[in-house]
């Protein structure tokens, strides 16, 4: 049983993915408590169900969260006597918002050396500045896809690859779609949110490149797609228990020392931007799962990248925490890499 850190939510409750005994139910959380929603709800499944009455869901479990007696009619289990698997279920394809905080891009400007090659740090910083104010006012963001087998839970450890070097992390608000969302326009895109959770990209910065294929350039599906590199959760919070998402303390800790600390207001492109360019190309699902981008202080930054042994701990105001534990590769080549000619 992996045990979880304290977990703080602002206020109401936050639904989540559970097991025990056996068995995985869907819960809703209430101070360090977990409750499952199908004592309240018996046609509730999972927590991907409950998006069909989204609101009227979120109405019916408030009424027993904030109703003492009736709370204490029902069983609720300590959360460190369960595991926590990501929240949403069945887990949806992942819309991951690249270079999209502004601190976040310079820095990396600077570490990958990004620019003239004969520019020092303070000219590429500036350069970069100039370049991404320019593609916030007339440009797109740049959104790529995760894949669902990629996704684990808060608490699950993270598995070094036996492909891939430099390591990276990357803490991420996770914006979850409520209702299908198509072209959706800017000022409407709040009513397509269902809640907010934590994402870690973990990114092996070695596999990004593609010098065999100079026109496509970088391929994020094998950096960023292995098993275990989305830590998710632990929780769906409802957009209603959060009144500004971009005024949220993102913060990751490496060892107990830290490394990302931040807050929501720094993106290139905000929610809404993201949702509507997303909606402009795809048809959004309820439960798809759009990542907003990294603040700065990532690994490239600092130069250290994640190694066997390592405790990351992350948190993002009112959505709870994550302790994830990284642990070595198996060393074990897969088939194909061993097919290749070395």
């Amino acid at each position: 049983m992996t045990t979880a850190p304290t977990d703080q939510v602002s206020d109401g409750f936050a639904f989540g993915t559970f097991e025990a005994d056996g068995g995985v139910f869907p819960g809703f959380v209430v101070a360090d408590r977990v409750y499952d929603v199908r004592a309240v709800m018996p046609g509730i499944r999972q927590t991907g169900d409950l998006f069909a009455e989204w609101d009227a869901a979120i109405d019916a479990i408030a009424a027993v969260a904030e109703d003492a007696a009736a709370l204490a009619g029902l069983e609720g289990r300590p959360l460190d006597a369960v595991r926590t698997l990501p929240p949403v279920q069945p887990v949806g394809p992942i819309l991951a918002a690249g270079a999209n905080y502004r601190e976040h891009i310079l820095q990396m400007s600077v570490a990958h050396r990004l620019g003239r090659s004969d520019a020092t740090d303070d000219e590429l910083w500036a350069e970069a500045a100039v370049e991404n104010d320019e593609r916030r006012r007339s440009g797109d963001p740049y959104v790529w896809t995760g894949i669902p087998s990629a996704v684990s839970g808060a608490y699950d450890d993270v598995r070094l690859p036996d492909v891939g070097e430099q390591i990276d992390w990357e803490l991420e608000l996770g914006v979850v779609i409520g209702r299908t969302a198509h072209r959706v326009a800017p000022e409407d895109a709040f009513d397509y949110v269902a809640g907010y959770t934590i994402v870690n990209d973990i990114t092996s910065r070695t596999l990004v490149p593609r010098d065999d294929m100079a026109l496509i350039g970088t391929d994020w599906f094998r950096a960023k797609n292995q098993p275990t590199f989305f830590p998710t959760g632990p929780y769906l919070v409802p957009a209603r228990f959060v009144a500004d998402p971009t005024a949220l303390g993102i913060r990751l800790t490496l060892n107990g020392e830290v490394m990302q600390n931040a807050t929501t207001d720094d993106l290139l492109f905000d929610i809404p931007s993201l949702i509507s360019y997303a909606s402009s190309v795809a048809i959004l699902r309820p439960g798809d799962l759009l990542i907003t981008g990294s603040p700065a202080g990532n690994g490239s930054h600092w130069k250290r990248f994640l190694r066997d042994g390592d405790v990351m701990e992350a948190s993002i105001t009112g959505l709870g925490a994550q302790r994830t534990v990284v642990r070595g590769p198996s060393g074990v080549l897969p088939p194909w890499q061993l097919s290749r000619e070395r």
